[in-house]
């Protein structure tokens, strides 16, 4: 798939809490093809501590406003920077890189399940997943009430089941504790999260015989596969997560 480097204009800047928000941007020319589970390279103007581009989930994409969706965390000087940005100002960015989920098929019975801010490339596979006609759910885990984010537009495509590690909002612990993942018969589980997370969620489906995909948030620097950084080990050797993933199948990662 053919990559971009492009200029987009931030459309929307929404705070989504104390340490996250969407970045909204649109292209002038018309968005290529983006499949769920790519992500893009942004490049981070005037800061003067980031000298890389930053690797950045697509958290959706609007073909009607030729835009894309960003969820973004403050960690450091240049997502500060990002969060700075304003409508009207614009944002260079790489894109769409890296492979995507696989689909699920019509009528299919799937769970999408994302820890913390894993739930940014999870928005734009739901959509995805209920246009391609499965049966569509989302099992979200986070540490506490504080730390949640807004999943209202995951709502909107099917139910959301809720985890949070002190109980203060749905089941008590984690996803794997939740009742309809446990109970539940899944044709297909998709994961994005802390990696004790996605490996505790692997190592259930594997015992159940359930197709999973994960992807990996292993740190970038290129996003091409020149610098090697991002090497994931699996059944085929040593494998780039920016290129041969970030979205693997679960049974080919030697974890």
């Amino acid at each position: 798939m053919k990559k971009r480097i492009d200029d987009l204009t931030i459309i929307k800047n929404q705070k989504i809490s104390d340490n996250f928000f969407i970045l909204e941007a649109a292209s002038k020319t018309p968005l290529p093809e983006i499949l769920p589970g790519q992500f893009l390279q942004v490049r981070v103007d005037n800061s003067s501590d980031s000298f890389l581009r930053i690797p950045l989930s697509i958290h959706d994409v609007d073909y009607v406003a030729n835009s894309i969706k960003i969820l973004v965390q403050v960690v450091g000087s240049g997502s500060e920077r990002l969060s700075e940005l304003k409508a009207g100002e614009n944002i260079n960015l790489i894109y769409p890189l890296g492979n995507s989920f696989t689909l699920p098929s019509e009528g299919e019975k799937v769970l999408l399940t994302g820890g913390g801010c894993g739930m940014a490339p999870l928005l734009y596979l739901a959509r995805k997943s209920k246009d391609a006609g499965a049966d569509v759910s989302v099992a979200l885990g986070f540490r506490n009430r504080e730390r949640i984010l807004d999943y209202s537009p995951f709502e909107a495509i099917g139910p959301v089941y809720l985890a949070t590690e002190d109980g203060s909002v749905g089941t008590s612990g984690f996803i794997t504790d939740i009742a309809a993942f446990r109970e539940n018969s899944w044709d297909r589980v998709y994961c994005c999260g802390p990696e004790p997370m996605m490996k505790s969620i692997a190592r259930e489906c594997k015992a159940r015989g359930l197709f999973c995909e994960v992807s990996l948030e292993n740190l970038m620097a290129c996003g091409i596969g020149a610098c090697l950084c991002c090497v994931v080990n699996t059944v085929s050797g040593h494998l780039c997560t920016c290129t041969d993933g970030p979205v693997f199948n679960t049974k080919t990662l030697l974890w």
